[in-house]
């Protein structure tokens, strides 16, 4: 009777851990409030789906749920921060990773860091030295991109709509491409070409965005290499080094390798190609422009660290730089006010001189018109850690290696932190305490990311040049969607009108 009560608890131990493991919705959230799995092998990831994106599943789930919550990307538990206060517990100001860098090298299987602390604080100092260098050595360039937009917007007769999204795309593509990675591309025919690829990998990262790859699951490596090996064969050995390469791009499913994402491998392998010529044409050799990859070369960094990093912040920059300008624009043309002092400000600094890098310093309320850009748009509205060891948010526990989504997009539309949080009001920031709080969540200051940092550059130089010249005006009756996925652009292309000022 005994054996048989040893076998009887036994068995039932052994049901409860394997029903533990096979069904995660039988699994406790650390007591973190959220909602169980849909799908046993999915988790929530259909909701994320049914949902739109990532952003607006976050959204609905902070508003049932409270500030700290949890859900599920296949098995994994994922813990979800939505308001400045927790944000804050758990942002580590010491910590040189970048919560945007980190998931944009997740979503690409790139390697995450993961070095010494000296060696990632070496790799940070790089970084800003490379975007301050960069911008110095070619703000000329910069500024002459900017006319050539401005020339161009100028000959259009007042009634024309401007496809604002298409040109500032391209705009950042010209100005990123040059700054960051040379000469190379001051031909347009590899402008074009970049374009082409920088958007099929962009594609495939915003799939990768919805179909859990954010989880660091690794089980899809196989279907990655092969893909590689396949277009390797296909194109030649000089395409890549399978000895060195991490790629593996974020696919939807399980199956044989989709057109989509074969489509993407090879884009990202042709960008690595160009990156890799131009890191080997660097080395060793002075240029009297200085690009961001010279300060990557000139680094302590080996050859497929340099390539990371390069191309991170390269697909980055671009982005974020062609979002920040439309959005930045867009809501330019709405607010009449906000508009006005802008101008107002760009003649007092300027008048009628040239637009120098020291005077730019002086556009404090330019600044503030980006960041209340940013703020507005929700430009990039989730970003992710690893948690590297057990932690704790308010009275919750966060278990080791569990990944924590910072819900961006949720706290900077939180009426507790930022009164009437769906206006366009550069204002706000003149408060100090705003400033700071925008700042400790890497929007601004010593944590902002160095792509938005970059961005914030290119931009100012852009509405500088622009708004002297030129009224930006919306189109009557049109109606700009959002599109949430890693940064937020619209949905359909965005028309402006510009008329004259003289």
């Amino acid at each position: 009777m005994l054996d048989f009560a040893i076998f009887a608890v036994t068995f039932l131990l052994a049901l409860v851990g394997a029903v533990l493991y096979l069904y995660p919705a039988s699994r406790q959230a650390a007591g973190i409030p959220g909602i169980t799995p849909t799908e046993e092998k999915d988790g929530n990831l259909p909701d994320i789906v049914n949902s739109g994106s990532l952003h607006e599943f976050l959204v609905n789930l902070h508003e049932r749920y409270g500030p700290v919550v949890s859900f599920w990307f296949g098995r994994r538990l994922v813990v979800s921060l939505g308001t400045v206060d927790v944000l804050k517990q758990h942002i580590n100001p010491n910590k040189t990773s970048d919560p945007f860098e980190t998931m944009l090298k997740s979503l690409l299987r790139y390697q995450s860091g993961g070095g010494s602390v000296s060696e990632n604080h070496m790799r940070k100092k790089l970084y800003e030295n490379g975007v301050t260098d960069s911008l110095k050595s070619n703000f000329a360039l910069l500024l002459k991109l900017s006319e050539e937009l401005l020339d161009k917007w100028l000959s259009y007769p007042e009634t024309q709509h401007v496809p604002l999204s298409q040109h500032m795309l391209g705009f950042a593509m010209k100005s990123v491409t040059q700054m960051v990675m040379g000469s190379t591309f001051e031909d347009d025919q590899e402008v074009i070409r970049f374009q082409k690829n920088h958007g099929t990998v962009w594609s495939e990262i915003g799939k990768g965005f919805l179909d859990g790859s954010l989880d660091k699951n690794m089980t899809r490596k196989k279907q990655y290499e092969d893909d590689r090996v396949s277009l390797c064969c296909q194109a030649g050995v000089q395409w890549c080094d399978l000895g060195h390469s991490n790629l593996r791009l974020p696919g939807s499913s399980n199956s044989p390798a989709s057109a989509s994402r074969v489509a993407g491998t090879t884009a990202l392998m042709q960008l690595e190609s160009v990156l890799r010529n131009i890191i080997k044409e660097r080395k060793g050799r002075n240029f009297s422009q200085h690009i961001f990859i010279d300060s990557l070369v000139q680094g302590n960094l080996n050859d497929q660290q340099i390539l990371e990093d390069s191309m991170i912040f390269s697909l980055a920059s671009c982005i974020i730089t062609a979002k920040l300008c439309t959005w930045a624009i867009c809501f330019l043309t709405t607010s009449e006010e906000v508009q006005k002092k802008l101008y107002e400000e760009i003649n007092q600094v300027f008048g009628n001189g040239p637009v120098t890098p020291e005077k730019i310093e002086q556009l404090r309320y330019c600044q503030h018109v980006l960041c209340e850009t940013v703020r507005t748009a929700k430009l990039t509205p989730v970003s992710a850690q690893l948690q590297d060891i057990e932690g704790k948010i308010d009275r919750f526990i966060i278990p080791r290696e569990t990944l924590v989504l910072y819900a961006l997009g949720v706290v900077l539309q939180d009426p507790n932190t930022w009164p009437s949080p769906h206006k366009f009001d550069p204002d706000r920031f003149d408060d100090e305490l705003v400033m700071k709080t925008f700042s400790s969540l890497g929007f601004s200051g010593t944590q902002e990311c160095p792509e938005l940092r970059f961005a914030y550059m290119v931009t100012t130089v852009l509405l500088s040049v622009l708004v002297k010249r030129l009224h930006l005006l919306s189109v009557e009756g049109q109606v700009i969607e959002t599109k949430y996925e890693l940064v937020t652009s619209s949905r359909e292309e965005a028309w402006i009108t510009v008329s004259k000022r003289y």
